[in-house]
């Protein structure tokens, strides 16, 4: 069998821990043995990010503007404990910050659903999608523990030498300061690329802040969004026949519970990380999310939305066999594969991408699972297999499809 082409090569991501071991398993089994893979590499573990200073992160996102694709393995955000177990220089902002702050995209998650794994949430029916803003909040933050007593102040000098000055508050040795920021510009992207979002997927959407207490901050957020879709998206939506709505981020908590989902809810930053998460995990698992980073010149970088799997990491290097769940690392090629191929006018390429996600869940449904997934399965007898067995089992499925 021949190998499916490609023309312009992919962005790829390389990551840490577990998901690096499995990154490296999924190329070999489901990825190279059908397409003759382009791809322009970037270490972006943490060894490699330290003896960089971080600049590989930038270089990749760079290469990401060039060539309009990127697929990007799970990575660690260092905090003290991993400062001194990898020996770090610095404790290095999140590689995925970064990669936001300088594509200054939306991410979009999604979990991925199963016939006979049913959400935690009864009344759930159809997916709900998180529409996160890229840029800003605590992922860009500036902090500071006290050394001493005395008065932490809130300082905007403008360009002219003006100043604003507001008092935070009389703080005690030992005592926390955070500040965070964002930008117009990017709040706007952010608006339009969920408006245009579900116009495309043809769903509801909801925003939500906190603008009762963040008056200022989270206020502008709503009311870019408010006087975006009013003269721009508005009678679209009508059209379509999709609502957009605005509420509190504790009362679309609440309605998200009783909804019957099938709608794409935009958050901010963290917000919306914390929320991917909760949905993911509701839905069936933390390892069945998509994600996908969309930048306002239609640049995009597939992901899993995930961590690096760190405990079956330390399990591996022990020697022993882990089934640890590669979905949403399969995924991340697979929807990366199928924008190449759409941005280049190959079909095949394409199609590879989706037949490639239809052997996963086909290979689930028949009851070959990670532990992970082993107690959720209904109407099925599990067959639970480590990582490498359960990539064979996808592989022999994709080519059986062939």
């Amino acid at each position: 069998m021949s190998k499916i082409q490609m023309k312009t090569p992919l962005v790829e991501l390389d990551g840490d821990e577990m998901t690096r071991i499995l990154w490296q398993m999924i190329k070999e089994q489901l990825i190279l043995p059908f397409v003759d893979l382009k791809s322009e590499y970037y270490d972006l573990g943490l060894v490699h990010r330290d003896e960089t200073d971080d600049q590989v992160t930038v270089d990749a996102a760079m290469a990401i503007k060039r060539y309009g694709v990127g697929v990007k393995c799970a990575t660690i955000t260092p905090n003290v404990q991993r400062m001194d177990e990898y020996k770090l220089h610095q404790m290095w902002k999140s590689p995925n910050g970064t990669l936001r702050a300088l594509l200054d995209g939306t991410v979009f998650r999604a979990p991925i659903l199963v016939k006979g794994i049913e959400p935690l949430v009864r009344g759930w029916e159809k997916p709900i999608t998180i529409a996160r803003h890229a840029y800003g909040d605590v992922y860009r933050n500036v902090e500071i523990k006290t050394p001493a007593a005395g008065k932490a102040e809130l300082v905007f000098t403008d360009e002219n030498g003006g100043e604003i000055r507001e008092t935070i508050a009389e703080l005690q040795a030992g005592d926390i300061i955070q500040g965070m920021h964002n930008r117009q510009k990017s709040i706007r992207s952010f608006a339009h690329a969920c408006f245009q979002y579900a116009l495309a997927t043809k769903q509801d959407l909801w925003f939500s802040t906190k603008d009762t207490i963040s008056k200022k901050y989270d206020g502008l957020f709503k009311e870019v969004f408010a006087e975006i879709y009013e003269q721009e998206y508005a009678a679209a939506f009508e059209k379509a026949g999709i609502t957009y709505f605005y509420t509190l981020i504790d009362d679309a908590a609440a309605r998200m519970i009783r909804s019957q989902g099938g709608f794409i809810w935009a958050c901010k930053n963290y917000d919306g990380d914390v929320m991917s998460d909760v949905i993911s995990t509701a839905f069936g698992s933390l390892a069945m999310m998509t994600s996908v980073l969309v930048s306002p010149e239609g640049n995009y970088e597939y992901e899993a939305a995930h961590g690096t799997v760190t405990r079956h990491y330390y399990q591996y290097l022990d020697g022993q066999e882990t089934s640890t769940n590669p979905i949403a690392t399969i995924f991340a090629w697979s929807g990366a594969l199928s924008k190449r191929g759409e941005l280049d006018n190959l079909p095949d390429l394409n199609e590879f991408g989706k037949r490639l996600e239809k052997a996963v869940i086909r290979t689930v449904e028949a009851g070959t699972v990670t532990k992970d997934l082993a107690g959720m399965l209904q109407n099925v007898t599990p067959q639970v297999m480590n990582s490498r067995q359960f990539l064979e089992a996808v592989a022999k499925r994709l080519e059986a499809d062939d």
